[in-house]
């Protein structure tokens, strides 16, 4: 089991901080297109440094599992944010967004199996 938590974390962490970090530093098209959708800078680099933070407590967690339970909890927690906004906006009838809005429902399911791995294998 631990060998599955490992792979999980790993693989969350790079997409998490994938996804976290132009957020933060609210360079690229994604913060631009949340901006022209309403959300504010503050909240975008927010939800940014919580996706990084995220994959460092992932990564820091294969050691200590406890972190890394958490990190995945509270990044499934931003995620089913992300699906709630992306239902708000429609984005799931629309079929040029319906794949970069399809990204945080699976990254929810791979957080929360992530999170029991962590926690069967201590």
């Amino acid at each position: 089991m631990y060998i599955a938590a490992v792979i999980l974390s790993v693989l969350l962490a790079l997409f998490a901080l994938a996804a976290g970090a132009p957020k933060a530093q609210l360079k690229g098209s994604v913060p631009e297109g949340l901006q022209a959708k309403g959300l504010g800078s503050g909240l975008i680099r927010l939800i940014g440094l919580a996706e990084v933070a995220a994959a460092m407590g992932l990564v820091v967690g294969i050691w200590w599992q406890p972190l890394g339970i958490a990190a995945a909890i509270g990044l499934a927690v931003v995620m089913i944010g992300a699906v709630r906004y992306h239902v708000k906006w429609g984005d799931y009838a629309d079929s040029e967004a319906r794949g970069a809005a399809t990204a945080p429902v699976i990254f929810t399911f791979v957080a929360i199996a992530a999170a029991l791995t962590l926690a069967a294998s201590q």
